[in-house]
């Protein structure tokens, strides 16, 4: 890659998240909030999404469980489905791919969670049907997502869109919400 690739690479990405901040505080409070009730009322958060979105979700989980900042504060509920290769393995040969993820939320996901389906096409039919069973289970849900008003997003209680076609760049503003999540939840605490 040459040196003028990588500086358009690095300035598509500044603008994205340029217009991130321009467009998306609203939505993020509105998150917050929803997250921050959850926890408060003794729920847990529950994260999906495939591939690079997938390991978004564990990062998330992964953080909250551990700590981002705040090291002396405890644990926060947090769960990335589909991380457990026996179980999804299981699944997806027995019952379909697109079941992974609500067949995992129908064990662990109880009314007062939040789900989190991350999908940066907004059309990934097992975070799609995660959503939709969120619903029948009362399990609050929110879509992280491009700027596609895909199926998740209409399918989800809340969007959260990244204003970008761009699957890299949607996924690095995806990354930049989890630890914006995450020094959020950590407040309380000191962080």
């Amino acid at each position: 890659m040459d040196r003028d690739r990588i500086e358009s690479e690095i300035r598509e990405s500044l603008a994205t998240k340029q217009r991130f901040l321009e467009q998306s505080i609203p939505a993020l409070e509105t998150f917050f909030a929803k997250a921050r009730a959850c926890i408060d009322r003794g729920g847990k958060l529950l994260f999906c999404g495939n591939g690079g979105s997938s390991c978004d979700a564990a990062h998330a989980a992964g953080e909250l469980v551990g700590w981002f900042l705040e090291k002396q504060r405890g644990p926060i509920p947090a769960i990335a489905l589909g991380h457990e290769v026996p179980a999804l393995t299981a699944i997806a040969n027995d019952s379909g791919y697109e079941f992974v993820f609500s067949r995992h939320l129908e064990a662990v996901g109880r009314a007062g969670d939040l789900l989190v389906g991350i999908s940066t096409s907004g059309g990934s039919k097992n975070v799609l049907r995660a959503i939709q069973r969120a619903g029948e289970l009362g399990i609050e849900s929110v879509a992280w997502t491009g700027e596609l008003r895909g199926p998740c997003a209409e399918a989800a209680d809340l969007w959260l869109p990244v204003p970008s076609t761009s699957t890299p760049r949607i996924q690095e503003c995806h990354l930049l919400i989890v630890h914006l999540l995450c020094a959020h939840l950590e407040e309380p605490f000191g962080g």
